[in-house]
């Protein structure tokens, strides 16, 4: 649609009262609230979540189906109460925005009736202990798995899993509480239900597994027997670009639309979610609504973590450095687009395995042109955001198999090198780059002490594993932090994009 502006006063407050006063081109809910029962408990209710699982729950309902798979938001982290407040306030309802290079539509969506007290553990316990709810989905982020980067296995002795397996009955974290609420259902002979991670990691069904099993061991093996036999842990792959909300989205969907939404989500117009068909105690009819249903979804995984994350961990820190705002600006930079499509081309797509009726020379093609996409203003301090639980997920598997093959590397330990770069604390044009890390101390001080020694950045197990004993890797890496340091982000592109293939 073309873009007006209106009087934001005049803007309807979104709720369930407003909804026939809503701008007749935005789509609204086609069921009644008040039909819909309990079947989901999700953590993390997010934009990511709103702008896929809600999204096709919403659609499923609209065609009269899977009323009685509503969804019941909880969040155990502090900083979520603001986001509990605003969905309340507004009914639960979310604006969901579509946008194109060239359009924007929007569509009201509201499949949660619901959203538990932040971090009010009984009240998340009582919820699970409802058999009405047959599915616990989660998008708690990729680092909330608990994996030893060093191992790529579960942390066992991390300090928060050691003190849930120690006081199970009042745990802290998303693992305890599922577990605390299977066994409860053990002990009453009930039925388990299904715990589906939505995040973007490798494995997500099995990273989830590994945690809920690895806690109940600690707390009771025959728990840990009991949960793995009657439970499931399918593994999905989402792939939608998601940015987060802030003041522009807000302003921008009175603008459009007319709504005054305090919680709106923009995205991309692209969506694909591919789900392994592993429910114990049924499912919604996802496949109604577009999600392709797949006896295994490790290939369609590997493509979008590798090609998609990976890709926008490859253009995000040179994008920093260089002070660019957005996605879409950095890939107007002729440097940093090329950076991109030629890493990706060279030593990405060669690791990433068959994709059953895809050819991955055309997704990463389209990936570029979602990068690209100038209406999602996806920033480039979100894409750098959390990069040590980041990069050993989106980039150091494909070094890892890179160094295994025997293929060059230098694109991968270049965007190793910027993230370093980035992490001592600076633009290139002097600015103050504000912690963006949860171990941000800790990466500031291995950055500088990397200017003389690299070594020092590469020893970070938690994130490098044993790759940064490689002495190909220690090279390579090396020399790319030098070309930074002392050429500049320009020219080390330059370089990399000029050399012969």
């Amino acid at each position: 649609m073309s873009e007006t502006i209106n009087d934001t006063a005049a803007s309807a407050r979104l709720s369930l009262e407003t909804l026939a006063e809503l701008n007749a081109q935005v789509a609204k809910p086609a069921y009644e609230r008040k039909s819909l029962t309990r079947g989901i408990l999700h953590f993390g209710p997010g934009n990511f979540h709103r702008s896929h699982q809600a999204v096709y729950l919403d659609q499923l309902m609209n065609m009269g189906l899977d009323h009685d798979w509503a969804i019941i938001g909880a969040s155990i982290m502090p900083g979520d109460a603001r986001l509990r407040e605003v969905l309340l306030k507004q009914d639960l309802l979310t604006t969901v925005v579509t946008q194109s290079a060239t359009r924007s539509d929007a569509r009201v969506t509201g499949p949660m009736i619901d959203y538990l007290p932040v971090g009010d553990t009984q009240a998340i316990l009582d919820t699970l202990a409802d058999p009405a709810i047959r599915i616990v989905s989660l998008t708690v982020t990729e680092g909330g798995y608990f994996v030893n980067a060093a191992t790529g296995k579960f942390d066992h002795e991390h300090a928060s899993i050691l003190a849930d397996a120690a006081n199970i009955a009042s745990p802290c974290t998303v693992f305890g509480l599922i577990v605390n609420a299977l066994a409860g259902r053990r002990e009453r002979g009930e039925q388990a239900f299904t715990v589906m991670s939505c995040d973007n990691l490798p494995h997500n069904g099995h990273a989830a597994k590994a945690a809920v099993l690895g806690l109940a061991r600690l707390v009771d093996e025959s728990l840990a027997a009991w949960i793995e036999a009657h439970s499931s842990f399918p593994n999905g792959m989402v792939d939608r670009i998601t940015p987060a909300t802030g003041e522009y989205e807000r302003s921008r969907v009175r603008t459009l639309f007319d709504i005054a939404d305090d919680s709106p989500v923009f995205c991309e117009d692209y969506l694909q979610w591919v789900l392994e068909d592993d429910f114990v105690a049924g499912r919604p009819a996802f496949e109604r609504a577009g999600v392709q249903i797949v006896p295994d979804v490790a290939p369609y995984e590997m493509m979008k973590i590798r090609i998609l994350n990976g890709g926008h961990a490859v253009l995000a820190y040179p994008a920093g450095l260089l002070g660019i705002e957005y996605a879409h600006e950095a890939m107007q930079n002729d440097l940093v687009r090329g950076f991109v499509e030629q890493l990706q081309q060279r030593e990405i797509i060669p690791v990433v395995p068959p994709v059953p009726g895809v050819d991955l020379a055309v997704y990463q093609a389209s990936v570029i042109q979602r990068f690209s996409n100038p209406a999602i203003a996806d920033t480039i301090t979100r894409l750098c955001l959390d990069g040590s639980n980041r990069q050993p997920k989106f980039i150091v598997p494909t070094l890892a198999d890179r160094l295994k093959a025997g293929g060059d590397i230098d694109g991968l330990s270049l965007a190793s090198a910027f993230w370093c770069r980035y992490c001592q604390g600076t633009t290139e044009s002097g600015e103050v780059i504000a912690p963006n890390d949860p171990s941000w101390d800790n990466l500031q001080a291995r950055a500088k002490a990397a200017k003389e020694d690299p070594a020092q950045w590469l020893a970070m197990t938690d994130v490098y594993g044993n790759l940064g004993t490689d002495e190909r890797f220690r090279e390579s890496f090396a020399k790319a932090l030098a070309d930074i340091q002392q050429n500049g982000v320009e020219a080390t592109l330059k370089a990399y994009i000029e050399r012969p293939a």
